[in-house]
């Protein structure tokens, strides 16, 4: 591989102990990755700040005591731990302690104490065609796909060592032959009342990742803008069920104004007739649960909007959550922030909610023993939680989660999915 001066300069240790350390690394990674050169990131995105044990741990702190600094903007993923939150639940001590430790080891390097998986709603947006480095498989895929910025899906430790050198392997998805779509995926006679409705986008996103593994999916026959929520729900589906970490949908996304640039110029490789029969069927297989019985309402995988605070404290006013079911928003400080300002969690509590920021049910043992019966508008929870929470998952839009929270049993309404 190609080094740069400055590239050399890192690994002779002229930039200090931690810039040789991660450079040593990047160079490596680059070597088997049959990287020609290393690129300029403008900014990163750290998802190495989830404690996962002893080394995750250890290794930040490693970072720390070298005195490790960012040399480019870098935000926060979700951490292990609410860091002043964390004793309503089930969270053990020892956990906690270790965790907040690993958040104080990333703080410390000048990082943007973020600790959300949705970077893109708290930081300032990445530009098209901007070279980043983001961990975080929804936010790499939004980076891509969304906002057309170029980043690989940066796996732990590997995330925090371009951010310390601002260098990476030159290679993937910063690659723009390596951008066209793959497979076409065509949506027949789909009707719009569904496509608006927020249950569609995150089967669509499950529906992606299913088919196209690790292919770039195109995604032809939609009839409406969808929003910015909805596009992130279809990046943490596809990202979950599969490897998409690049998607385009014709029309909407910024390197798919036409089928034709969507593929630069090549015919797909494999075409998929969508109809609802489909859908439906992605649909059943985001619901593992084996009956009607309700311990937990589950929002905010990716982490809640302010636009999503927005559209539910209207449907809580007035309504009173069932005493047997806990009613749980996890989101970023700043999007509670904000939720606070505009009173929407007034209306929250006053419903019987509550809000987890910094992390998620799916990085924190904090659910305890008894609760076995979730639902969620999220395909992500949806399809993790049966395997890392040993829950049984029951699936609906955000309307069917607070109707059913209310009454403390699983109601949805399927008439949208059954036209």
């Amino acid at each position: 591989m190609n080094l740069s001066e400055f590239d050399s300069a890192c690994l002779a240790g002229d930039l200090g102990e931690a810039s040789q350390f991660a450079m040593s690394i990047l160079v490596r990674i680059g070597e088997i990755q049959s990287a020609s050169e290393m690129i300029d990131i403008t900014r990163a995105h750290i998802d190495s700040t989830l404690f996962q044990g002893d080394a995750t741990l250890e290794f930040a702190e490693k970072l720390a005591h070298m005195d490790a600094k960012v040399v480019v903007p870098t935000t926060l993923n979700v951490s292990g731990v609410d860091e002043h939150g964390w004793q309503d639940w089930a969270v053990p001590p020892e956990w906690a302690e270790k965790a907040h430790r690993q958040m104080i080891a990333y703080q410390s390097m000048g990082t943007e104490a973020t600790w959300t998986c949705a970077p893109y709603q708290v930081s300032e947006k990445p530009s098209f065609g901007e070279q980043i480095a983001w961990g975080e498989s929804n936010a790499v895929a939004f980076a891509n796909s969304v906002l057309g910025a170029r980043t690989i899906q940066y796996p732990d430790l590997l995330d925090v060592c371009a951010a310390i050198t601002g260098r990476v392997p030159a290679v993937g998805l910063h690659l723009n032959e390596n951008r066209a779509g793959e497979i076409l995926l065509k949506l027949i006679d789909i009707p719009e009342d569904l496509q608006t409705d927020d249950s569609f986008a995150p089967v669509l996103g499950h529906l992606l990742g299913t088919i196209a593994d690790d292919r770039v999916p195109v995604v032809e026959g939609l009839t409406v803008e969808l929003a910015e929520d909805h596009l992130k729900a279809i990046c943490a589906g596809g990202a979950s069920s599969g490897a998409v970490h690049l998607f385009h949908i014709v029309g909407q996304t910024p390197e798919a104004l036409t089928l034709a640039e969507a593929f630069q110029g090549h015919e797909p490789t494999e075409v998929h007739d969508i109809n609802l029969r489909d859908l439906r069927r992605i649909r059943s297989e985001l619901d593992s649960s084996q009956g009607k019985s309700l311990d937990m309402v589950v929002l905010g995988s990716p982490h809640f909007s302010f636009a999503e605070f927005r559209k539910l404290a209207p449907m809580l006013e007035g309504q009173q959550c069932h005493t047997g079911v806990d009613f749980l928003v996890t989101s970023s400080r700043a999007m509670v922030k904000l939720a606070r300002e505009a009173g929407m969690l007034d209306t929250l509590e006053a419903f019987g909610g509550k809000v987890t920021v910094d992390t998620c049910i799916l990085t924190t043992p904090m659910l305890f023993p008894e609760t076995r019966h979730l639902m969620t508008n999220s395909a992500k929870y949806a399809y993790y939680s049966p395997g890392l929470l040993d829950a049984e998952v029951a699936f609906g839009s955000m309307a069917d989660c607070v109707r059913s929270a209310i009454s403390g049993r699983v109601q949805t309404n399927n008439s949208l999915w059954d036209s």
